[in-house]
């Protein structure tokens, strides 16, 4: 019985007898047609590398990420408590140690998530490595998204290291009058800084224009929030002057969460207020962010 003859048709398969292009590359099942999209939602798997990567960044230096910081806004309670407290002053009911201690917390928790989102894409920048954030396939809010909750998980480290550090100080109270807004005036507070240090580190062309952003805005605007003191103490035209600067009502809230009293207002409605208007600034500031990132100005030569 004569072998019958093998036939070499290829199979009537889509996209294997194409004349152009490479037809492997559209064979069903193996990979997408040039330019169809591979990652239809959130990328989570990257957004959480990048996350990752920034937290091991700061959390390998973590002695001069967290615990330096808390030693140094430490300090503030030890002098301020010691020049002014020594008479048993009080403010707001409470002694001056007490007083104080929720605006130092705080106040530590911005300016590290400042710093931390302020370093990684200038660092970049400078050292060429800027593509390392532009070429993952991560959109523009996944990339602002993870760095800004790695800055803030920094800030709620510092925060934790302040807080135990202050309840060994003697006469400071931290209970809690109203968890809640300890909560969201720290996160917000601290998304808030977050988000101007990471549009300061896409602005910046070199460590020096960031170091002024925080010696000349960051700084100031932390020390002349009413950390130290209550603004009914100052005149009606510095009182006006700190009712604009946002920093004052992180500040001010997050005390408030603590001693059930604050500077904002009378009522606890002021309080909820500051908290609605502070949760707009975020998204406001969060839309600013998104819009430069997509822009590429800075970033994209």
């Amino acid at each position: 019985m004569a072998d019958q003859p093998h036939s070499t048709e290829l199979p009537d398969t889509p996209g294997i007898l194409e004349p152009h292009g490479n037809p492997a590359l559209s064979l069903p099942g193996r990979f997408p047609a040039k330019g169809e999209p591979v990652i239809h939602q959130v990328n989570w798997v990257g957004l959480k590398t990048l996350y990752m990567k920034e937290v091991r960044r700061f959390f390998k230096v973590q002695t001069q990420t967290i615990w330096a910081p808390a030693i140094t806004t430490m300090l503030f309670l030890v002098i301020f408590t010691v020049a002014l407290g020594r008479a048993n002053r009080e403010v707001l009911g409470v002694n001056f140690a007490t007083f104080v201690a929720p605006g130092l917390i705080v106040m530590g928790m911005m300016q590290n998530a400042f710093a931390n989102s302020s370093f990684s894409f200038l660092a970049g920048k400078i050292q060429g490595t800027i593509i390392d954030f532009l070429m993952p396939p991560l959109t523009e809010g996944e990339l602002m998204l993870a760095i800004v909750g790695a800055a803030v998980t920094r800030a709620v480290l510092v925060g934790l290291a302040l807080t135990g550090a202050m309840l060994l100080w003697p006469g400071v109270d931290l209970s809690m009058a109203h968890p809640w807004a300890v909560l969201w005036f720290g996160l917000c507070g601290s998304v808030f800084l977050a988000l101007l240090g990471f549009l300061s580190s896409i602005w910046a062309e070199k460590f020096d224009h960031n170091a002024a952003v925080t010696n000349f805005v960051i700084a100031p605007l932390s020390l002349l929030s009413g950390t130290f003191y209550v603004i009914d103490n100052l005149a009606p035209a510095f009182q006006a002057i700190s009712r604009a600067n946002p920093f004052f009502y992180v500040i001010s809230g997050f005390r408030f969460g603590f001693l059930g009293q604050s500077d904002i207002g009378d009522t606890n409605m002021a309080v909820l207020h500051s908290a609605l208007g502070l949760g707009v600034l975020d998204a406001a500031l969060a839309g600013v962010v998104f819009l430069v990132l997509r822009s590429g100005w800075k970033l994209k030569g």
